[in-house]
């Protein structure tokens, strides 16, 4: 494996950098998507916030295996490897002494982690550190918007010791330039991968692979085709980054 893309949910890897993926598996790259929130909810009744997405998403209670498929066939277009851990996405997770949903509300979605998270956190690292492959570069998520699952994924990527670059969170990333900005203040750098039109047409038929997560941001498939069009030529490629050797 010579890159593994940390992915926090299913789509986050196709909608941020499914181009940049392609380019590498078919220069010869072997690359792997593993999405860090893939378990199932405990069993038993889903909060008020998790049934309302559910219902969006048109997915009832089958929505984490809906997902799965959609994942699996995304990751096939990109011609990536794929892996799904074992954490649930943060609209499932409970405390873990009490019980309660620790994430019941779209505001809870890009706030501060829950101190409950901190076991999650340690239990990741448990399940990542004995399958990285030795020599591999991770590509985390940057967490800009700050939701909870991405600052996760990104604060465990942090503590595995591994040669680390970081995506920018698209479409977040649209909305959240001044932590951009904050970046290349602070001395990061980034790198731009050039993204061919097959490598677009990829791109954009891995996200329409997540068929049930179109809505959450797009009216239509049309709407998000074009979305990706006019980021990739805002950019110019996709940007990684990292943080500045000095």
């Amino acid at each position: 494996m010579d890159r593994i893309y940390l992915s926090p949910h299913f789509d986050d890897v196709a909608l941020s950098c499914g181009g940049l993926v392609w380019e590498q598996t078919h220069s010869g790259l072997i690359v792997g998507i593993w999405t860090i929130c893939a378990g199932e909810p405990t069993p038993g009744d889903l909060s008020p916030f998790a049934q309302e997405l559910h219902t969006r998403w048109g997915a009832s209670q089958s929505a984490i295996s809906i997902r799965k498929a959609e994942d699996m066939k995304s990751c096939h277009i990109l011609g990536a490897a794929y892996r799904h851990l074992s954490i649930p996405d943060c609209i499932y997770r409970q405390h873990p002494q009490t019980g309660d949903y620790m994430y019941a509300s779209e505001t809870a979605l890009n706030g501060p982690l829950h101190p409950g998270d901190a076991q999650v956190i340690d239990r990741l690292l448990q399940d990542l550190l004995p399958c990285l492959p030795a020599g591999a570069t991770l590509i985390c998520p940057l967490a800009l918007g700050s939701h909870v699952d991405h600052q996760l994924t990104r604060l465990t990527a942090e503590k595995l010791g591994q040669k680390l670059w970081y995506y920018a969170d698209f479409p977040y990333v649209l909305r959240n330039q001044a932590q951009v900005d904050q970046l290349k203040g602070e001395g990061w750098e980034y790198q731009v991968f050039p993204i061919s039109e097959s490598g677009l047409a990829a791109w954009r038929d891995s996200i329409a692979a997540h068929r049930s997560q179109i809505s959450t941001f797009w009216q239509s498939d049309m709407e998000m085709r074009q979305a990706i069009s006019d980021f990739l030529l805002k950019d110019g490629g996709v940007r990684l980054w990292s943080r500045s050797a000095t």
